[in-house]
């Protein structure tokens, strides 16, 4: 009975669910498969097809579970947490880890629905008895976007230079990952990713075929790794149907879920492990991510919360956009990198170093200032006691270079 929408309360409604025509929501003409359609999608069988790999005898590798919060893991997390509902308790011997990865500077409001269906989770699973631990994972104090920052004096990510998207997303999940595959001598990662989110998506997917007679497929990096992609074949009108048509077993609705996209008209950052599923963060196709991203140009989810009256986050916006423009400003580079040494490209322009101690304590200070405002914490006590001892070693070391 729970995976049939009741006519009242599990149905988009026309004002509050459905989205907009700019932001890959499905239209009502764009939900219903067409007879020219290659797949028609239908929720049961998705969830008759995980509970039959959840079964499956020829191994009993845990299951981690990739969770942004977006929508596609949303998808996932559903059809999984619906498929080990219905498995009989005493068949619900696989361990399943919900991995969530926290960069610490995670959207305010995309951070805020994480967590509430985290604990969602996790009360679900403990009234049920259910084999299921729901992780995040979030990078060493060292290799936090402040740390490197502001403690290190990196300057900020940009196309060419995106050090933020191995220290704070993939080195800590793919830890935890590696971690499970040394207890367990594998893991499988069940991920949410589909062919039709991009051409590159779409062309990674096919480059790594499954094991043959096997719904599995080898991590190209992860040793021991197996990826399992149950919503590969879903199309973005099938996602936004599945959210807007059926409740998740651990209670309420998507409806969150829905205007949270609804109102930063955007799309959210994937999980990631490796660097070749990198593209995909800090790109216009998907920016539902970091507050402090300086990758992208503009940063239009958050914009789209200002727009409908978020006033409160035009502080962080505005800090943002100041760190992109200072980022190359030589008044505030060393001349020499941090090995001490003196750098040009090929073509005889000057590298410049990371950024000046001075300069990092005007960003730091004007962090605190915006952290006055807004009202929340911003930066950890760990980290700022992390910066201060950075910025002595790098002045004892390097003296007069670094002031």
């Amino acid at each position: 009975n729970s995976q049939q929408p009741t006519a009242n309360s599990q149905q988009p409604t026309a004002n509050s669910q459905q989205p907009t025509a700019n932001s890959q929501q499905p239209t009502a003409n764009s939900q219903q498969p067409t007879a020219n359609s290659q797949h028609i999608f239908c929720w049961d069988t998705l969830v008759e097809s995980i509970t039959q790999e959840y079964l499956c005898d020829k191994q009993n590798y845990p299951w981690i579970v990739g969770f942004s919060g977006g929508k596609d893991s949303t998808v996932v997390a559903h059809a999984v947490m619906q498929a080990l509902y219905d498995t009989p308790p005493n068949l619900r011997k696989r361990p399943i880890h919900i991995v969530s990865n926290d960069t610490m500077v995670e959207s305010p409001f995309v951070i805020a629905h994480l967590e509430k269906v985290q604990r969602q989770l996790e009360n679900f699973s403990k009234i049920l008895n259910l084999p299921v631990t729901v992780v995040t994972t979030r990078p060493k104090i060292k290799d936090t976007f402040w740390s490197l920052l502001i403690g290190s004096g990196y300057p900020s990510p940009n196309q060419t230079m995106r050090w933020c998207t191995s220290r704070l997303k993939i080195d800590p999940t793919s830890s935890y990952i590696k971690q499970h595959v040394s207890e367990h001598g594998a893991a499988i990662v069940v991920l949410g990713v589909r062919k039709d989110e991009s051409s590159s998506r779409r062309a990674a997917i096919e480059r790594h075929k499954n094991n043959e007679s096997s719904h599995l497929t080898p991590h190209t990096s992860l040793p021991g790794a197996l990826i399992y992609r149950p919503i590969v074949d879903m199309s973005i009108d099938d996602v936004w149907e599945t959210l807007g048509a059926y409740s998740p077993p651990w209670g309420g609705t998507h409806t969150d879920l829905i205007k949270l996209y609804r109102d930063a008209g955007g799309g959210e950052c994937p999980v990631i492990l490796s660097q070749e599923e990198a593209p995909g963060c800090g790109t216009n196709s998907s920016r539902f991510g970091c507050w402090m991203c300086t990758v992208v140009n503009k940063d239009k989810s958050m914009q789209g919360f200002i727009d409908i009256g978020h006033n409160e986050v035009q502080a962080l916006a505005d800090f943002r956009d100041w760190i992109k423009t200072i980022r190359n400003d030589p008044k505030y580079r060393q001349v020499e990198r941090r090995n001490g040494k003196v750098q040009f490209d090929t073509s005889g322009k000057h590298i410049p170093g990371p950024f000046t101690v001075a300069a990092r304590k005007m960003i730091l200070d004007k962090l605190l200032f915006v952290q006055a405002q807004y009202g929340k914490p911003l930066i950890t006590e760990e980290e700022l006691d992390f910066i201060h001892r950075k910025w002595a070693d790098d002045i004892i070391k390097h003296g007069e270079r670094y002031e």
